[in-house]
Parts: C-alpha cells; sequence; structure tokens
C-alpha cells in the first residue's frame, strides 16, 4: 500500500512551516506530499500564519523537493476557472518534473467563500463534471491542436491547449462518498478515486459502486482506489493520547474513524484497510508542529 502524507495549512501554516513538513515526508521515504485546498481555518484556534494558496505553495515545492508526489486534495471547482487550472497544474508539473497530481472536487466550505467574496453556487456538480472534461481535455489535446467546449457553465473557444504537463498523463483524483456520480465521473475522467474520511464499513461498498461505474463506462486503464483518514500514532499509550489532545480529538474516537493508537493498532487498521481494497492511503497529520510525528508513522509503517 502506498503511503502519503496529508495536511491541513489552512489551519495555520506559512510556506515554510508546510516546506518543513514536506522535507521531512520526502526524508522518510513517502510517496507523496499532499495538501488542502482552503482558505479559512476550521473551528476554533489560533489562525497563525493564516491560509496559503495551495497553487502558489505547490509552485514552491516543486522546486524545493525532490521525489515526493505533489498534490491537491482537493481543489474546490469554485476557486479557479478551469482554463485557469489546467495552465497552473501544468507549469507545476513542469517546474517539478514531471511529479504534480490534481485532485478536483465541488467544494463544501460555504463560510470559507463568504470569507473571501468567493461565489458558492448551491448546484456544483455539473461544474465539476464541466472542469473535469475541460482540463483533461486541454491536456490531452495534440501540441499544435485546438481545443474548444460549450457547455452550460463554461464556453471555451479555440484554445491553444498551452502549456502542457511534463507527465504524459497528469493523474486526475477525483474525491467523494456518493455511490451515483462520484463513481460515474472517477470512472471516466480520473487516475485516482480518493474516498475522504469514509465510515470504515462503507469502503468495500463504495469501491463496487466504482467497479459498476467502470463495467458501465467500458474502461480498460486502471484506476487507484485511495482513501484519506486522520492519523495520530504514538509509541506508547501517553505519547498517542497527547498526540490525539494537540489536534482536539479524543482517543477513543480517533481510534473508531483514523489510523490511531500504538504499532499494533496501526498495523491492524492498516491490514483491514488493505483487504477493504485500499490501494493508497493519506495519512492526514493536523500538528503542522510536531515533525516527530511523521518519524513515527514512518517507524511504525516501514516506509
Amino acid at each position: 500500500m502506498e503511503l502519503r502524507i496529508f495536511t491541513e495549512p489552512q489551519q495555520g501554516a506559512s510556506y515554510d512551516e508546510l516546506l518543513a513538513i514536506a522535507q521531512r515526508t520526502e526524508q522518510l521515504g513517502f510517496d507523496g506530499f499532499f495538501r488542502s485546498d482552503h482558505y479559512l481555518r476550521m473551528g476554533d484556534g489560533d489562525p497563525g500564519y493564516g491560509p496559503t494558496d495551495a497553487w502558489t505553495t505547490l509552485a514552491g515545492l516543486a522546486r524545493d523537493t525532490e521525489r515526493v508526489r505533489l498534490g491537491t486534495l482537493v481543489s474546490s471547482v469554485t476557486y479557479r476557472l478551469p482554463g485557469i487550472l489546467a495552465v497552473q497544474a501544468a507549469n507545476v508539473d513542469q517546474m517539478s518534473g514531471g511529479r504534480v497530481e490534481l485532485g478536483l472536487g465541488t467544494g463544501w466550505f460555504a463560510q470559507e467563500h463568504s470569507a473571501f467574496g468567493i461565489p458558492f453556487p448551491e448546484k456544483r456538480f455539473d461544474l465539476l463534471e464541466e472542469q473535469l472534461a475541460i482540463v483533461t481535455g486541454l491536456w490531452e489535446t495534440p501540441v499544435g491542436a485546438r481545443f474548444s467546449f460549450e457547455g452550460e457553465h463554461y464556453r471555451l473557444e479555440d484554445s491553444p491547449a498551452l502549456p502542457k504537463p511534463a507527465q504524459e498523463r497528469l493523474p486526475v483524483i477525483v474525491g467523494g462518498l456518493g455511490e451515483r456520480r462520484t463513481p460515474r465521473l472517477a470512472a471516466e475522467f480520473a487516475d485516482e478515486h480518493n474516498l475522504p474520511f469514509p465510515a470504515l464499513d462503507r469502503i468495500r461498498p463504495l469501491f463496487t459502486a466504482l467497479d459498476r461505474a467502470i463495467e458501465r463506462e467500458e474502461r480498460t486503464r486502471p484506476i487507484v482506489r485511495s482513501a484519506a483518514l486522520v492519523t495520530v500514532v504514538g509509541d506508547d499509550e501517553a505519547t498517542y493520547a497527547r498526540r490525539a489532545a494537540a489536534i482536539g480529538r479524543e482517543s477513543a474516537e480517533l481510534r473508531e474513524h483514523g489510523i490511531a493508537g500504538t504499532r499494533a493498532e496501526v498495523e491492524d487498521r492498516l491490514g483491514a484497510l488493505a483487504d477493504a481494497g485500499v490501494e493508497r492511503l493519506y495519512l492526514q497529520t493536523l500538528d503542522l508542529t510536531d515533525l516527530d510525528h511523521l518519524d513515527e508513522i514512518a517507524a511504525f509503517t516501514g516506509v
């Protein structure tokens, strides 16, 4: 199972703090370093530096790291026009030497939109479908050809469809817990289907829904099945309890819903997730000041 570190910088982290975590992630051998794409802290507490823009910071990380995969989990269709997003992601992919992945979703946090003057339409799923078609269509258009698109929400006419990503195919991630539209979009457009914080007993049924969508789409290209779960580990109970308290979570609740506890518990949970079909796991680490936590996660998981 591939393991990636997933952070939530909107809780308050400067670029330098984010860079320290990304570089430790790379040094320890994790497969990827991903960040959320939000502009407002969730919950009470010190906002610290405040939010950082996801694609601005990823551009910096593209130059300040060497190996680790980089991306968003996930960018919201409300933040950017799809043509601009395609340019941004392709730029950062070139800057990284071909290590970028784009997670794209509908967005859900209405309060951050009102705080920053971002429109938040009630119905956003159609926006997601059109943005996926546009972004992938722009990248797949041969060099020298033109791309046009006529949809309900977006219209592109005679686009040069440049620049291209460094990768022959920049991976696209579609995340969600729906059983109908989300699996269909993943089967049609994505290279990876991510389940964000699923109930553990829902993982296998949701991947079964993806299987059905793949069959309906007659898709032959493989798709990665992944999940994101909050992660808190400790080499003893006291360390675990301290780290749970640091992010404002109850120890018992974390054990029920996340990858949490001591080594034996973490190993059991990882085995159960693999049995449920998870091929790639995003370990959500919320205390961005606790770099030793990454060291212990690496030791627990054997990366």
